[in-house]
């Protein structure tokens, strides 16, 4: 069952397993529990041309602060998680994996991999999720 949390809604994550989708534009993060997985999205403020600033590989116009904002709830969407797998088709994955070097140590200890995926279907993220989730499982 994939559930759909409202754009820029806070909510507690309650299971071990997570993987986050992310780009300039959203963060789709998706629970996996034992026989299902969840999913919300956490929505980048929008953009607009006034005094913004170009950054990223996807040419978007951003003000530094929108993002800093974006990925402070971003991560606090995702406390409580036990192992987190970050994936996207741009620079916004890397950029929120120092975002968490730089302010949340906790949460950037739980993270698992990141990796390079496009726009991937929510099956194709699940498989890539559970080799990971497997992997950290033997590395334990």
């Amino acid at each position: 069952m994939m559930v759909s949390a409202p754009a820029g809604a806070y909510r507690a994550v309650m299971t071990n397993h997570v993987a986050v989708w992310i780009d300039h534009r959203e963060a789709r993060v998706i629970e996996f529990h034992p026989d299902s997985a969840g999913e919300s999205t956490v929505s980048a403020p929008p953009h607009n041309d006034h005094h913004k600033h170009t950054r990223g590989q996807e040419g978007l116009k951003e003000h530094p602060e929108d993002v800093k904002r974006f990925f402070h709830q971003l991560a606090s969407t995702l406390q409580g998680v036990e192992e987190l797998l970050i994936v996207g088709p741009g620079s916004a994955k890397l950029e929120f994996s120092r975002y968490l070097h730089t302010h949340d140590r906790l949460l950037e200890a739980k993270v698992i991999g990141i990796e390079t995926v496009d726009h991937p279907s929510d099956a194709q993220v699940a498989a890539l999720a559970k080799t990971h989730f497997k992997k950290a499982a033997r590395m334990a």
